[in-house]
């Protein structure tokens, strides 16, 4: 299972939201090339980078700070937050994409989104599927749809999708658990490659996870409280 540390992007620094609420928001580095830096030294390999700026006004914003890290580091990254056209994803793949998630896009604009999984490929695009009492929800979390969580992944792996990252919302930030219920469901019922993410607080939470079948988990707030540190993940990575 693929070890993937988050890094969330407001003002052009790191930081951390519990349950997604911006007004939770806490900087723990105002550069992020210097955590990404850090990840890399301690033998991360991936990093899922998100524009939280770029979720709350609908287009790509923080595109520099992608290309930072990418041009500056061997992480490979998977790039969120904000793409909702062809220009913000063409964007974000210029920048150093090697990645790119689209959550929003593919609830509000199926059209485009699935152009994107023909025209770049399905390694290329992961489907965001984050969801709340398993409804997804939408532009950074701050809007809810009436969406099953299963039904939406299940109904765009007939479109090509392989790749999913599925947060749920309310253990997000929380350090209280992964929802392995709800993961165990997707991974039996859609046969998707899928990414863990909210709730991660232990080594023993990324071991539930990669016994279950998830192909990777995305953790964040863990490592900048000091639930889990770097050292720790080296034996995972």
């Amino acid at each position: 299972m693929r070890i993937i540390p988050a890094i969330d992007i407001i003002d052009g620094k790191c930081v951390r939201l519990t349950k997604g609420d911006y007004t939770t928001s806490k900087i723990y580095n105002e550069n992020p090339l210097e955590v990404a830096l850090e990840f890399e030294a301690n033998g991360i390999q991936n990093i899922h980078l998100v524009d939280l700026d770029g979720a709350k006004s609908k287009q790509i914003i923080n595109y520099n700070i992608l290309e930072k890290i990418a041009s500056q580091t061997s992480l490979s990254v998977d790039f969120g937050g904000g793409i909702k056209s062809d220009n913000d994803i063409r964007v974000a793949f210029e920048s150093g994409a090697n990645q790119v998630t689209g959550g929003s896009i593919a609830v509000n604009n199926p059209f485009t989104f699935i152009n994107w999984i023909n025209k770049y490929g399905a390694d290329k695009i992961i489907l965001g599927a984050d969801c709340l009492n398993r409804k997804i929800a939408t532009q950074g979390w701050l809007e809810s749809t009436e969406l099953d969580v299963i039904d939406f992944i299940k109904n765009y792996t007939l479109k090509g999708i392989n790749n999913v990252i599925c947060t749920d919302i309310s253990k997000d930030g929380m350090l209280q658990g992964p929802s392995i219920q709800l993961y165990e469901e997707i991974i039996t019922q859609s046969n998707v490659n899928l990414i863990a993410s909210g709730g991660i607080s232990t080594i023993s939470d990324l071991r539930k996870l990669s016994n279950l079948g998830c192909e990777g988990a995305i953790l964040g707030k863990a490592i900048y409280e000091g639930y889990i540190s770097l050292k720790e993940l080296r034996t995972l990575c």
